[in-house]
């Protein structure tokens, strides 16, 4: 029903920055919170920034990333950005884009890779 499809992961050096995009499309009933998670290689998969889409919205961010990853959104393109800055070898991982209306959703995924 819903799709999402990430762009802007690669390959970066520590202490670099890179932008992440997130497009919705299909059947979209609601959109009650949008953002990002990751898996890195022998864990578990961890929230980095998810915002409840209300104008009291709350956006949560992973402790590892507070202060250097900042989550916005486009609502008229259903479409959601993460730009990490400051990039570290830890923050290697797969990304995946994160939806919740009258279910969840995940994006396929885009590898974002800090070497140092």
């Amino acid at each position: 029903q819903v799709q999402l499809v990430e762009s802007g992961g690669g390959l970066v050096q520590a202490g670099g920055s890179l932008r992440l995009s997130c497009a919705a499309s299909g059947t979209i009933f609601s959109i009650n919170a949008m953002g990002w998670y990751r898996q890195a290689p022998g864990k578990q998969r961890e929230l980095v920034a998810v915002a409840v889409i209300n104008s009291g919205g709350r956006t949560s961010y992973g402790d590892s990333v507070k202060g250097r990853f900042t989550l916005s959104r486009d609502n008229a393109k259903d479409t959601v950005y993460l730009q990490m800055n400051s990039l570290k070898p830890d923050d290697t991982a797969v990304y995946y884009c994160y939806l919740h209306g009258v279910r969840d959703y995940w994006g396929q995924g885009t590898q974002v890779t800090v070497s140092s």
